[in-house]
């Protein structure tokens, strides 16, 4: 590919007490891409999300991530500064604070006052339900509307990489439709995108690209299309 990378990992290490949960993993993100990280529970996907985004140190390999190579020293917030934005696992809204106030949260960073309205404006277009409820504490949405406007948040930074982390879990389908239908609009608006997901073949079926992982290590890779007709896939994660 001729794109920039905005995200690789060579050999990348994370340890939890001692014991490693991601066991020298390599990735590679282009710009422009909607990437997807599958595995069972426990494979070691949200760990990585939480390493390359600089919420955990590394135990060893290197990160490469919007131009910079992460650091003990780098903060978290520089890369929030450099375009990153993560969705984290469990949604992670400011509950005791309004949904307004957590859609504003997301443009910490930003002065642009004008430009923050117009993304406030986009985010209650692409999530009626989150205009319907602008006043409303985010700690009395349901899991659904909680995902949204963590989804909302993210996106209120204008990030050039956003990571995904369990977007769908604990969703009815109707949501989890909306939920992919969104990240797919999103990617085409040019956001590079890193989804972790259990619900494989939803996954695989919005995704250019997949990274299977397994036990901390990535034990396939390659064209989304081909791991759906991948009989390993199929059978691990696909219940064919």
């Amino acid at each position: 590919m001729d794109k920039p990378i905005l995200l690789r990992t060579q050999q990348l290490k994370v340890a939890y007490g001692g014991i490693l949960a991601v066991k020298g993993i390599d990735l590679e993100i282009y710009e422009g891409e909607l990437v997807s990280l599958i595995g069972s529970n426990g494979a070691g996907k949200s760990t990585t999300l939480m390493a390359v985004s600089g919420l955990l140190p590394l135990a060893g390999g290197s990160v490469e991530i919007l131009g910079q190579t992460l650091s003990p020293q780098m903060g978290a917030w520089n890369l929030v500064k450099s375009g990153l934005s993560l969705v984290p696992e469990g949604r992670g809204t400011f509950t005791r604070m309004s949904v307004l106030e957590n859609l504003l949260m997301g443009a910490y960073l930003r002065s642009d006052k004008a430009d923050i309205q117009g993304d406030i404006d986009r985010a209650f277009t692409i999530f009626p339900r989150l205009a319907e409820r602008k006043k409303q504490l985010a700690g009395t949405l349901s899991g659904g509307e909680q995902q949204m406007l963590a989804m909302a948040r993210a996106l209120m930074n204008r990030p050039k990489l956003l990571l995904l982390d369990e977007p769908s879990m604990g969703l009815s389908p109707i949501l989890v439709d909306t939920i992919f239908q969104v990240i797919e609009a999103v990617s085409k608006q040019g956001v590079t995108i890193l989804v972790v997901e259990q619900n494989a073949s939803r996954a695989l079926e919005i995704s250019s690209r997949s990274y299977v992982m397994d036990t901390g290590h990535i034990s396939l890779s390659g064209c989304s299309g081909d791991l759906l007709k991948n009989p390993l896939v199929q059978q691990a994660y696909l219940g064919v």
